[in-house]
């Protein structure tokens, strides 16, 4: 049993080493973009912060929590799998709560872009690591790969904000 417990999470040791150490990296950097943004009230009275800035923290945090959990010595893949589909769960409840302050701010006027970015692409991904848990225990190689393309998704959408954050600003900068 233990055996094949063991194969499937082996195999994505180093993939989980990489994007859990890239997102707790970029974590720190998106530290910086709050503090920056601060400094020149570049986003307002703090809503677009909560609906724009802070979900990537989350989103990067969700990574390094996927990594974590996927590289923890789980004795059967059904534990795994309750972890990460609870971290589905809360994810996308989290990515719900975001579009509705996305919605009510009036910092910032969100483009169709950013309501992909901020929106959309969360939601997908948070609702197909929630599946992909699911199936974890009957079909790990297929979910094994959905939670590693979510892992990515989640981290690629944190990088695309925060360098929107970062544009944002330096234009504000600029103009101010």
């Amino acid at each position: 049993m233990e055996q094949t417990v063991l194969s499937p999470l082996s195999a994505w040791e180093s993939f989980y080493v990489i994007i859990g150490s890239s997102s707790a990296a970029l974590t720190g950097l998106q530290f910086v973009v709050v503090v920056l943004s601060t400094e020149l009230n570049a986003l307002g009275s703090g809503s677009a912060t909560r609906a724009l800035g802070t979900p990537t923290i989350v989103h990067f945090c969700a990574v390094l929590f996927i990594s974590a959990i996927l590289s923890a010595p789980w004795s059967a893949l059904s534990s795994a799998g309750i972890a990460l589909g609870a971290c589905g769960v809360a994810g996308f409840v989290y990515a719900v709560i975001v579009v509705r302050h996305a919605w009510r701010q009036t910092d910032y006027a969100l483009v169709l872009e950013d309501w992909i970015w901020h929106g959309a692409l969360p939601l997908i991904a948070y609702a197909a690591l929630l599946v992909a848990a699911v199936f974890l225990q009957s079909e790990p190689v297929p979910s094994l790969f959905v939670i590693g393309g979510t892992a990515l998704l989640l981290l690629f959408v944190g990088i695309h904000n925060a360098w929107d954050s970062v544009v944002y600003i330096a234009l504000q900068r600029r103009i101010g």
